[in-house]
């Protein structure tokens, strides 16, 4: 019986030492690190459009640069200044393109506004002529830099800057009296700069602020009056500051580890 017990104990522990053999010969499992979180960056490369408002300044200046009238109560040199506010709203399309932080873009506006005042002359003292101006079209074509940080963009943008303006001058008080106007497109040059942040991946939104100033143009204002009545007229400057958004349409995503 005891020698029974013994072989059973042999061969059990040759049994046991025998697995232990097999376990060592077997290769490590492989660990495998799990993926790392890609999380994308905000591309601001591609076309966008979109739409603005807000609120513009116009700073008018007409001066008189000829009169032969006999209701022209202003000499030659005498003219005024107005200021005038109201709203401002239009469309934009553009184009971006990234490299690193770096953002470049074109972009085009156009824009309704609603600008205008009216100078009662008083030079005879009867408030004889009545002077009326309007700047109702505004538009845009310039060059965008900025620095982006993420969804952010910081930017500065300049370039070509056009206005609809009209001047038209009215006396009604006898014995002298007449009326006319005209319209023309002024042009001039723009400066500006803003924010903007995406909110999705094509959404953006933002703020900008603009400075215009635009080159004198000769308005003949005689009209119904026999002569010559003209004036040098413009918008000395326009501002404007708006809040845009836009939709971006889609660019290769960039991913960062």
């Amino acid at each position: 019986m005891r020698s029974k017990l013994i072989a059973a104990f042999t061969c059990t522990s040759a049994l046991v030492a025998a697995g232990h053999v097999s376990a060592a010969d077997l290769a490590a499992r492989p660990y495998t690190k799990a993926p790392a979180y890609i999380e994308p960056l905000f591309n601001w490369t591609g076309f966008y459009v979109g739409g603005h408002i807000g609120g513009a300044w116009t700073n008018q200046q007409f001066i008189n640069s000829a009169n032969t009238t006999v209701f022209g109560d202003l000499a030659p040199g005498e003219g005024y200044r107005q200021r005038g506010s109201g709203l401002i709203g239009g469309a934009q399309i553009g184009y971006n393109w990234q490299a690193s932080n770096y953002v470049f873009g074109l972009e085009g506006t156009i824009a309704g506004l609603d600008n205008h005042g009216t100078v009662v002359n008083t030079a005879f003292g009867a408030g004889d002529d009545v002077f009326s101006w309007r700047t109702n079209v505004l538009a845009t074509i310039v060059g965008r830099a900025g620095y982006a940080v993420q969804n952010n963009l910081f930017y500065i943008k300049g370039g070509y800057a056009g206005a609809n303006n009209r001047l038209s001058v009215s006396d009604a008080v006898a014995p002298f009296t007449g009326s006319g106007g005209q319209t023309h497109w002024a042009s001039g040059w723009t400066v500006g700069a803003g924010w903007e942040y995406g909110i999705t991946r094509n959404w953006i939104v933002g703020v900008e602020y603009n400075y215009a100033a635009f080159t004198s143009q000769t308005y003949q204002l005689a009209g119904t009056a026999a002569g010559t009545y003209t004036f040098d007229a413009k918008p000395r400057d326009i501002q404007w500051a708006v809040v845009r958004a836009s939709y971006k349409f889609d660019a290769p995503v960039i991913a960062r580890y």
